[in-house]
């Protein structure tokens, strides 16, 4: 090495390049036909979010008293929850 001379260093990486696909990638990845979404025939695909529940709540617009509404709420967060399971109590559930 001369005086002048700089020690080799590694070739830059640009951080915002993308990682080398696998093979996995592949197998996973969306796949088109004349412009419509296919499901890849392994089925490892998932969806976003959360399953989807064999009972699923409804939603419903119920008048309570304020009382009430206001000692459920005071117990903190998951009131409506509670009053759920208040409920299933009281029909025996």
């Amino acid at each position: 090495m001369t005086k002048n001379s700089k020690p080799a260093e590694k070739p830059w990486t640009d951080p915002d390049d993308a990682p080398e696909w696998t093979e996995d990638h592949f197998r996973r990845a969306a796949v088109y036909e004349n412009g419509k979404l296919v499901k890849p025939a392994d089925g490892t695909w998932t969806k976003p979010g959360r399953p989807k529940s064999p009972d699923p709540k409804q939603q419903v617009t119920l008048r309570l008293d304020s009382i009430v509404l206001e000692k459920f709420r005071a117990m903190g967060p998951r009131w409506q929850s509670r009053i759920n399971a208040e409920l299933r109590k009281a029909l025996g559930l």
